[in-house]
């Protein structure tokens, strides 16, 4: 409380101040301290909790972004091929996880944004690149058409598939430092050699081709990616 002195009958008087309004209380003065103390830290939880939030969904893309589409279809032998393709809308990407009668399985991806096609067989430390063509795109296309659809399972019939092949010649003279490759290539192929490929017309009688990989598409389309080793 604050004490004034005032001049009375020639005498000083203990009086108190009230300075143009009523006198508060130390007490009256705690619960407006308190609100303040209470407001600030839950102001600052709520910050902590939106910046936390923010940099998780840095670290992580959206659940919907990333589409699982499984295709079946028929080889020409008739056997099955079993094959799924994670589709990320949000970066360009399809990536094909293609498992054989026996049970291996292949990797080939589809980087849109950069154009470029990998291929990891299986069994092997190899990786082969190739340049996006207009088909590619196209066949590609399909896929990002059946994801936004939410088609999860197709089966492809064999008498309504469309099969073509092509033959692509490896470039072994040539390796590629896997330092200069864009993710997510360069963490496909961190362990293997790899090597660029060029479209051919055919191996000829002297190549021998060493390995094929088939791949369905949702267009009813089958393409047999047959690889050989071009001289250096």
């Amino acid at each position: 409380m604050l004490r004034c002195w005032k001049h009375s009958e020639n005498r000083l008087e203990d009086a108190e101040c009230t300075d143009g309004g009523s006198a508060a209380s130390p007490q009256s003065h705690f619960p407006h301290k308190a609100f303040w103390v209470s407001f600030s830290a839950s102001l600052l939880l709520v910050i902590i909790a939106l910046a936390l939030t923010g940099h998780l969904g840095l670290l992580q893309p959206p659940a919907e972004s990333l589409q699982l589409v499984r295709i079946t279809a028929p080889d020409q032998t008739g056997l099955l091929i079993n094959q799924s393709a994670v589709v990320d809308l949000q970066n360009d990407l399809v990536t094909f996880s293609i498992t054989s009668p026996a049970n291996q399985t292949s990797t080939v991806l589809f980087d849109i944004k950069h154009g470029l096609i990998c291929y990891k067989p299986m069994d092997q430390e190899s990786c082969f690149l190739r340049k996006m063509e207009e088909s590619d795109y196209n066949n590609v296309h399909s896929l990002f058409q059946e994801s936004t659809h939410k088609q999860g399972q197709i089966q492809l019939s064999r008498n309504e598939t469309q099969r073509q092949r092509e033959f692509l010649g490896v470039l072994a003279g040539s390796p590629v430092d896997v330092s200069t490759l864009e993710e997510p290539l360069q963490t496909l192929c961190q362990h293997s050699s790899v090597h660029w490929t060029r479209r051919v017309g055919g191996p000829g009688n002297q190549r021998l081709v060493y390995f094929c990989i088939d791949i369905c598409f949702p267009n009813n389309i089958c393409v047999s990616v047959c690889f050989y080793y071009l001289p250096e």
